[in-house]
């Protein structure tokens, strides 16, 4: 649950989401699938390639006019 200061928000129900994760197993680089910029995207940290994966994180949309066609 999210907390303001005042009062609780509403819960963010948790889903099986697609991901990018690094590659370098030194590295804990990531980013959802649906806010990737490229098809084959590459770690922002360290620049290795990154691999398909899946995680359970709170579901979000992303809005983005930008957002791949896949």
């Amino acid at each position: 649950m999210y907390y303001s200061r005042k009062k609780p928000l509403e819960d963010i129900p948790n889903e099986l989401t697609a991901i990018w994760a690094c590659s370098d197993e030194n590295c804990k680089g990531w980013m959802r699938d649906n806010f990737a910029f490229a098809i084959a995207p590459v770690c922002s940290l360290c620049q290795s390639p990154m691999v398909r994966s899946e995680r359970m994180l709170a579901a979000i949309v992303n809005t983005s006019p930008n957002q791949l066609k896949k």
